[in-house]
């Protein structure tokens, strides 16, 4: 049962585009068919070679942009359930939360922003509903997706009200409005959170695996630290290396657990009535009780300081920030360099023909940017496997 303050499929404000002629008749409700087609789209398949962390891992085991979005999607609808809210929109939020990002990670967007900046600049998640509604056209009749306006709005507002929207969100939002200053739904604001607790924790388990980290420097972090004794007390046999998965798990359940007590308190407070009162409220009522909020921002500053900004990680950074810098280069300088499918359809204007060359440069994948370099400028010396 869905609690009164849930996204209801039943109560959507509906497509952009309305219902299509000869469908397939099926049980699924509208956000049950908005999470089937974003897992059947050609961006949400790319994730797979798009960089989580590491650029090009040379083992299997770390995670890349999809697996992380999968992780997201399976601790958001454990938090949604325990709410009583939508797990299929919840779901569909995870999964497509990052499908705006191009290769390379925050290296490839700070590249791509300083190369678009003239035409308006680059935003990974404006960029995801520009795929969704937009770029991704699988049907005949339509451009886009087609996703419910709850989906849309809650991809443009998962990280809260939007006062400013990046011209790619504003474009949408003049055509289909997504009431970017009130608060997002629930489902969004789980689906934000979700998001911090996986890569809060699953960056350490890839950072250890990779040798940045070390089990001593992760434990000095407070919200690690406090979960080892009982992790310690559980196996005291074994070495402390066989036991960063036990504390990896056990922070994720004290997260969880803490987000959904947290909430709880916070909707019984507000006490809505209605999704459209959780819009209206002065502020989000998904969160982190305060104690576990302090912890995990300073988490996050150890994790910047250890992993993101390594100096392995920052000299791989600069090469893939050449990369696409390089290619978005190259094709402002000669657009006859596109692929014949974009050179076909490159505006004569700007500034939409610099957004289009953003746009293909933005679709690619890590390893297929270095093969299109490698094709146009030249050789670069990247890790194995691209």
């Amino acid at each position: 049962m869905l609690a009164p303050y849930a996204s209801d499929p039943a109560q959507s404000r509906g497509r952009y585009f309305g219902a299509r002629d000869g469908r397939s008749a099926t049980p699924r409700d509208a956000f049950q068919r908005d999470r089937d087609r974003i897992i059947h789209s050609i961006a949400f398949r790319r994730l797979r070679h798009k960089t989580q962390v590491f650029v090009a891992p040379d083992g299997d085991h770390f995670r890349v942009r999809l697996t992380h979005s999968i992780e997201v999607a399976q601790i958001g609808r454990t938090i949604a359930r325990a709410l009583g809210l939508n797990e299929d929109l919840t779901e569909a939020l995870c999964l497509a939360h990052d499908i705006g990002h191009p290769p390379f990670g925050h290296a490839g967007e700070d590249a791509l922003k300083a190369a678009t900046a003239a035409a308006g600049g680059f935003d990974h998640n404006a960029h995801t509903l520009r795929i969704l509604h937009m770029l991704e056209s699988p049907y005949p009749d339509h451009a886009g997706l087609n996703l419910t306006w709850e989906t849309l709005e809650g991809l443009a507002k998962h990280n809260g009200p939007v006062a400013s929207p990046p011209w790619a969100l504003a474009e949408i939002d003049a055509d289909f409005s997504l009431d970017l200053h009130g608060q997002p739904s629930l489902e969004a604001q789980v689906a934000a959170l979700s998001d911090d607790i996986a890569y809060d924790n699953h960056d350490i388990d890839d950072g250890l695996r990779a040798g940045l980290l070390s089990l001593d420097s992760v434990l000095a972090a407070p919200l690690v630290a406090e979960g080892w004794p009982a992790v310690r007390a559980r196996w005291p046999d074994l070495p402390p290396e066989r036991l960063a998965g036990e504390l990896i798990r056990d922070q994720i359940g004290r997260m969880v657990g803490d987000l959904i007590v947290e909430s709880r308190r916070r909707i019984a407070r507000a006490q809505p009535a209605s999704v459209d009162e959780v819009r209206a409220a002065p502020g989000p009522l998904i969160g982190f009780s305060d104690e576990i909020a302090v912890e995990e921002r300073a988490l996050k500053r150890f994790m910047y300081a250890e992993l993101y900004h390594h100096p392995s990680q920052v000299a791989v950074a600069e090469k893939a920030g050449r990369i696409v810098a390089g290619l978005a280069s190259a094709y402002l300088a000669d657009p006859a360099l596109l692929p014949p499918a974009w050179s076909a359809c490159l505006p004569a204007e700007e500034p939409t023909r610099t957004r289009h060359i953003g746009d293909f440069i933005a679709g690619m994948t890590d390893r297929y940017a270095v093969s299109r370099y490698r094709e146009v400028i030249g050789p670069i010396d990247m890790p194995d496997g691209l």
